[in-house]
């Protein structure tokens, strides 16, 4: 293992666990659902269950021809929070063939 790759590695370690405990801290603080993967840890939104204008339905039907769902701001208004861990790695254009 060279130097680089060992300090790598020992970042990774410090950072892992930290994410993770703030990512706990943060979901049992307020309303996220998470998403982790190898690329990302997402911190999203979620409707308030005790929220009084959609009663934790996220929001309610608009009426006309094609109804829709018109997001409540309890959710819609707050921002995800999105760490990046590693890249994503390129979709070629063309198929390889």
């Amino acid at each position: 293992m060279t130097a680089r790759h060992l300090r790598s590695a020992l970042l990774l370690a410090a950072v892992v666990p930290l994410t993770a405990a703030t990512a706990a801290a943060a979901l049992k603080a307020g309303h996220l659902r998470l998403h982790a993967d190898r690329h990302h840890i997402a911190l999203q939104p979620r409707p308030r269950r005790s929220c009084p204008d959609c009663r934790g339905a996220g929001g309610w039907g608009a009426g006309g021809p094609d109804p829709e769902m018109e997001a409540c701001g309890c959710w819609a208004e707050r921002r995800e929070l999105r760490i990046r861990l590693l890249p994503v790695p390129a979709w070629p254009d063309q198929p390889p063939f």
